[in-house]
């Protein structure tokens, strides 16, 4: 394939895409804006006037840019991982294996059509969360270049746990017990300098906190470790998937029986 057929390829596979999360959006757009509605509420307003500050600011701007990372990080797994595992149920997926297209392209496709799903469910809660609180951005390119890697990192894992999965309950576990559990400890509703130097050291282990943090850094300017850390961890992480991803789908793992 030339150049401009595989670029009408790659517009075709995420315009797909983006169809298929917009046409049901009470399924995809709707409960994430509910849900975070109810943080704003309950842990931002009830809970969070209680507390006070947190690194200097009030607990309400504090927690606001890790709930719209939260929200990204899973409408972008979940984006991919549903919808790629519904075209290997259906055996879609055989006629774009097939077809002249390249797997890289597949590949890309896929994870694009789950950054626009992260990306603009994260639009809608950075909308709900300003009837809450009036945000200013430190650094805005800072901040719109990590979320914007952080929606291609976990696009790249919902395709890998799509092509690992053998029925759709495989892909409900890794975000159940995995993705929530590793979110929540990942710095969304609190500074990891509150915590133990024990518990310091293992919540370094988590890559959700690397992300919040530099995402709360590009935001608010503070941040529990070196942002450029950070970025270098994004970097690493989204590459290492990518090519993990792209040697299954070459290689047919979890598509050939």
């Amino acid at each position: 394939m030339n150049p401009m057929q595989i670029a009408v390829a790659l517009w075709t596979l995420v315009g797909k895409e983006v169809r298929r999360f917009t046409r049901i959006w009470p399924q995809t757009l709707l409960p994430p804006s509910i849900t975070m509605t109810m943080y704003f509420i309950i842990f931002g307003n009830l809970i969070g006037s209680r507390i006070g500050e947190m690194d200097g600011y009030s607990y309400m701007d504090f927690i606001v840019p890790g709930l719209i990372m939260m929200a990204v990080i899973t409408n972008s797994y979940s984006n991919v991982a549903s919808s790629f595992f519904s075209n290997k149920f259906q055996r879609s997926i055989e006629e774009m294996m097939v077809s002249p297209m390249p797997n890289w392209v597949i590949l890309a496709g896929f994870i694009l059509g789950g950054m626009a799903r992260g990306l603009g469910v994260g639009i809608i809660v950075t909308g709900v969360s300003l009837f809450f609180t009036r945000i200013e951005v430190a650094h805005p390119l800072l901040t719109i270049g990590v979320v914007v890697l952080t929606a291609a990192l976990f696009a790249t894992g919902g395709f890998i746990n799509a092509l690992l999965g053998k029925k759709f309950d495989d892909i409900s576990i890794v975000p159940t017990f995995i993705l929530t559990p590793l979110t929540y400890l990942g710095g969304v509703f609190y500074s990891i300098s509150l915590l133990p130097d024990f518990w310091q050291g293992v919540s370094m282990l988590n890559p959700i906190l690397y992300m919040v943090n530099v995402f709360r850094y590009g935001f608010l300017g503070v941040s529990d470790i070196p942002v450029g850390w950070a970025l270098a961890a994004i970097f690493a992480f989204i590459a290492v998937l990518f090519a993990i991803a792209l040697w299954m789908l070459e290689r047919g793992k979890g598509i050939r029986s």
